[in-house]
């Protein structure tokens, strides 16, 4: 954005790229073509081309094409977000679990624990022992602690 100068052409593939919702796609382009002053040519609709049409009825019709857009670039991401939490719903319903499987905790873990517990070695010397990360033994420490 700071580096766009007056009468600049910026090229976006589709409308919605410039913001998350109708609002923010608006103020953007507002922004964009008022007050910094560039055109702005969307790629996948021909008639959002600030290039043409600068007359009072060409504006008008951007506009009104912009608002559209906008408004149905909203209502697509919002339907996006409600089908990817019904089939996530779904998919735990199923019994799906998500993220990386948990890996077995070393044979020497308990020991390990028990002796970085008892502070008889540090937790380095723990993590080291068991083969792993310090942070990642603490976080292991910490659930084996809540059972």
């Amino acid at each position: 954005m700071r580096k766009i100068k007056r009468n600049d052409i910026m090229y976006i593939k589709s409308i919605d790229r410039l913001g998350r919702n109708y609002t923010e796609i608006l103020d953007q382009w507002r922004i964009l073509t008022k007050d910094k002053g560039i055109d702005i040519v969307a790629l996948d609709m021909s008639l959002l081309d600030t290039r043409r049409g600068k007359d009072l009825m060409g504006t008008f019709l951007s506009d009104i094409v912009l608002q559209v857009l906008s408004f149905v670039a909203e209502n697509e991401r919002a339907d996006i977000r409600r089908r990817q939490a019904e089939g996530i719903a779904a998919a735990k319903a199923r019994g799906v679990r998500f993220g990386r499987p948990p890996t077995p905790l070393p044979e020497d873990f308990h020991t390990a624990y028990q002796l970085w517990k008892s502070g008889k070695i540090t937790g380095t010397q723990a993590a080291k022992k068991c083969g792993m990360p310090l942070a990642t033994f603490r976080y292991r420490a910490k659930i084996y602690d809540n059972g």
